[in-house]
């Protein structure tokens, strides 16, 4: 007999103790009508201060297919996405939220792409239920910038919820960087993709930890961390000015010797005195942006840290 395929699940979840009953339900009826498949599910304990360590560990008790990994504190979910990688062995591996905004359901769409030959197989949102105008408006923002500065490798509206074969996690396994920004990870590495549309519905339970400056805060670490063309429209804006201040220089050198040196005028060399400290102050900011970048990679810490492992991993 040839020996089922395993399916990893990895799925990071930090306060989730509404959310976590419902996701094992609903797992195990996906895992039920796949049967060609064999399945593990590695959730990712990641510092939560709720009951979510508690009820992970009874999960795990009463189906050995659940694993979970108790994290020392919180790293976010791409602290959580990159603990869970190095534990699982499948042919394939699934990253998901645990909130539920990731249909399970959809879990079978990717398995059949992935049976055509598709190796990374990532959700693309096409509406967003229960997110407020201004989560949207940051995401649309985003995903716009992190299309033109990275000539598109980060596809529209594309989530961390996906399916990759074991040839494509492998490869981001091995990516040891620090500042990692798990989508655009995968979008880097290529190999055959493509995205399945997806309505996000709103939180099965709980309240959501992605408050807006974390998100923007993200936002900013993965343009920055996949792209260094900020830093050129840096350069292409300094010499722009610079060729437009020297061709402005000819006709205010013409009036200086034809009028003489009029007072009038001081608003405007004020503001644009102004302006111009703006934009060398937003430089510098992205340029601090970049070396801030730089100084999390020199000290070389761990991207997790593992406290307690349940389960047969």
């Amino acid at each position: 007999m040839v020996s089922k395929k395993l399916i990893s699940i990895v799925i990071p979840a930090y306060n989730e103790e509404e959310c976590v009953d419902e996701l094992t339900t609903r797992l195990k009826s996906l895992m039920d009508l796949e049967e060609k498949y064999n399945f593990e599910v590695l959730i990712i304990e990641n510092g939560s201060i709720d009951s979510t360590w508690e009820k992970l560990k009874l999960i795990s008790n009463n189906d050995s297919r659940f694993k979970i990994l108790k994290l020392s504190r919180n790293f976010r979910m791409d602290g959580g996405i990159t603990a869970g990688l190095q534990y699982v062995v499948g042919d394939a591996c699934v990253l998901m939220t645990a909130d539920l905004q990731d249909p399970p359901e959809l879990i079978s769409n990717f398995l059949r792409l992935w049976e055509q030959g598709y190796e990374n197989i990532y959700g693309v949102i096409t509406k967003r239920d229960g997110t407020g105008i201004i989560r949207k408006m940051n995401s649309n923002l985003f995903y716009w910038v992190a299309g033109k500065v990275t000539d598109g490798r980060i596809p529209r509206n594309a989530s961390d919820f996906r399916l990759v074969d074991r040839k494509v996690y492998e490869a981001v396994k091995a990516m040891d960087e620090r500042n990692r920004f798990v989508r655009g990870l995968f979008a880097w590495v290529g190999f055959n993709s493509i995205g399945v549309p997806m309505v996000r519905p709103p939180r099965f339970g709980g309240v959501s930890n992605a408050h807006s400056l974390a998100v923007i805060d993200l936002a900013f670490k993965g343009i920055f961390a996949n792209s260094y063309k900020p830093l050129k429209l840096i350069s292409i804006f300094g010499l722009a000015m610079s060729v437009m201040s020297f061709l402005l220089l000819i006709p205010l050198f013409v009036i200086w010797i034809v009028r003489g040196v009029p007072f009038a005028g001081f608003g405007t060399i004020v503001s644009l005195g102004l302006l111009v400290f703006g934009l060398l102050s937003l430089m510098l900011g992205i340029m601090s942006e970049y070396v801030g970048l730089i100084y999390e990679e020199v000290k070389g810490r761990p991207n997790f840290i593992v406290s307690e492992i349940h389960g047969e991993v």
